[in-house]
């Protein structure tokens, strides 16, 4: 497979603040590949410097074995961007926005951006300001995605979407990857990353943790669990259980940390009286934590 982004030692300083440092991933075309990781921990900059939107202040970054410093014109013409944080033309309508792009860039299939309008369930006919933040990201995907380019650069491209949306994006990624195209995509999301991607990088505060195929995933990925019963139940029940770690008790709550299948627990709950049962993701930084520990934490504010 060919190689389609690399970065070699990549490094990014604003004055004396940390923005990345030493960040070396490959991309191979045909994948879709997950950069991971908490708000701030240096995601958006990278792709600015993937697309020479700013310069590293050192290592080197290849797109289509192209130096980005040497030709950025010869890479953006075969990319598909869609910016964390965008703001278009506020009086002319989605539709026309997304003509205006289709022009600047040529090649557009008039009936596959029709497709893409639909699919997203685009009201192309509202002017840009009136959008939610949500029809906006849809503008925006939608001009990512209708010149077919070879390669996507997302940057965090699900938020606003509701979750029907959501599914929808996810399979157009799908189809560009069978394509034999390529998708490099942002998230702070676990969940997301892990059912849309082949790959993952996971950076946090500036540097990467850890680059491997997303099956690694299933090991950070976990849920906080409380269970509040009627009565004291003995933690000792839930202690052994397969994945359930972590098993606090607090008068009659439990709380505990759950991998895996949750059936387990809901089995040994039903034995009791139970009133409620919350679960919820952590967000990626307490799973970080919980996965790394405090030393981890500590090391890298220490590079800060």
């Amino acid at each position: 497979m060919n190689t389609i982004i690399e970065t070699q030692r990549l490094t990014k300083y604003y004055g004396p603040h940390r923005g990345i440092i030493d960040v070396d991933v490959d991309v191979q075309q045909g994948e879709i590949f997950g950069f991971l990781g908490p708000n701030g921990a240096g995601k958006t900059t990278t792709i600015r410097l993937l697309l020479d939107l700013i310069r590293p202040t050192s290592g080197r970054a290849l797109v289509f074995g192209i130096e980005t410093n040497v030709d950025p014109a010869a890479i953006h013409r075969r990319i598909g961007y869609l910016p964390g944080e965008f703001a278009l033309f506020d009086r002319l309508t989605g539709g026309q926005t997304i003509e205006y792009f289709a022009n600047l860039r040529g090649g557009v299939d008039p009936l596959y951006q029709a497709d893409l309008i639909a699919r997203f369930d685009l009201d192309p006919s509202r002017r840009f300001k009136e959008y939610s933040r949500g029809n906006k990201q849809k503008v925006g995907l939608v001009i990512a995605l209708q010149h077919r380019p070879e390669l996507l650069v997302l940057d965090e491209p699900t938020a606003g979407l509701d979750p029907l949306v959501q599914q929808t994006f996810f399979e157009l990624l799908r189809e560009t990857v069978s394509e034999g195209r390529t998708a490099f995509l942002s998230s702070h999301i676990l969940s997301e990353v892990e059912k849309t991607c082949d790959r993952v990088a996971i950076i946090r505060e500036g540097r990467l943790v850890k680059v491997d195929r997303i099956e690694t995933l299933r090991d950070l990925s976990h849920h906080q669990v409380e269970l509040r019963f009627a009565a004291p139940v003995p933690a000792a029940e839930f202690d052994h259980l397969p994945g359930v770690s972590d098993v606090a008790a607090d008068d009659d709550v439990l709380r505990m940390r759950v991998t895996g299948s949750m059936a387990p627990v809901v089995q040994a709950a039903a034995r009791y009286e139970l009133v409620d049962f919350t679960s919820r993701e952590p967000s990626l930084e307490e799973t970080f934590l919980a996965q790394y520990g405090r030393e981890a934490v500590e090391v890298n504010h220490h590079d800060r």
